[in-house]
């Protein structure tokens, strides 16, 4: 559910005081814990935490006029959310996360990126602040690029590595190495004769044999007679 307002304080304004106080507290937390180089404000219509385009001028390849998200809050219909983008490429920090949370005895309702809590106490703030904390801005740019292909558009998104564009260009040249082979194959394949046509050419053989005369048995030419 997107917000029209166009600050933070705008956003938090308008919700219920229930849902203020539990979106301020983990707003809180995540702020204490941000790198440096990261900003906040409004990003589609939710709070917003990114690289700005002053440190990143390439912005978000799905729309390059927006900042690089990081992550984000934001109080949907059914339930408030938080938004890791960073964990959702990462797939260490993803684990690390879920272990620590679940840890804490407390329910995890998450997808791919989005946490979603119904109140405050279901939330262990001390589990996202370390989360938050552990990514620096330089590290998230450089995972976010390692994502990327020759395009601009990721080639993976799962667990991230410095050699993902390395292991993809590897894939190919296996599969295009395997396709060589396998017509090569096919190519000496229809050069052999089956199993049927090399029998057959055996009996055939066979018969011949038999019905030629050894040379000792033939009977002598007669002599033309004077």
């Amino acid at each position: 559910m997107q917000s029209q307002a166009k600050t933070v304080a705008d956003y938090l304004a308008g919700l219920p005081e229930d849902r203020r106080h539990a979106l301020e507290q983990v707003r809180k937390v995540i702020q204490q814990n941000l790198g440096k180089g990261f900003e906040e404000g409004m990003q589609y219509g939710m709070i917003g935490y990114y690289v700005p385009h002053s440190i990143y001028p390439a912005g978000y390849h799905c729309k390059p006029s927006e900042p690089l998200p990081f992550a984000s809050l934001a109080a949907q219909k059914n339930h408030l959310a938080f938004y890791a983008m960073f964990l959702y490429q990462n797939g260490q920090e993803l684990e690390r996360f879920v272990k620590e949370w679940k840890a804490t005895g407390k329910k995890l309702d998450m997808g791919k990126a989005c946490v979603r809590f119904k109140k405050l106490e279901d939330v262990p703030l001390e589990v996202i602040g370390r989360a938050v904390g552990r990514i620096g801005c330089n590290a998230f740019v450089a995972a976010y690029e390692s994502m990327l292909g020759p395009k601009g558009k990721p080639i993976s998104l799962g667990k991230p590595t410095s050699s993902t564009k390395q292991v993809a260009t590897e894939k190919s040249n296996s599969k295009k190495s395997n396709s060589k082979k396998s017509a090569l194959k096919k190519a000496a394949a229809a050069k052999k004769p089956s199993t049927a046509q090399a029998a057959a050419g055996s009996q055939a053989g066979s018969r011949r044999a038999a019905t030629k005369k050894p040379a000792a048995n033939r009977p002598a030419a007669k002599k033309p007679a004077r």
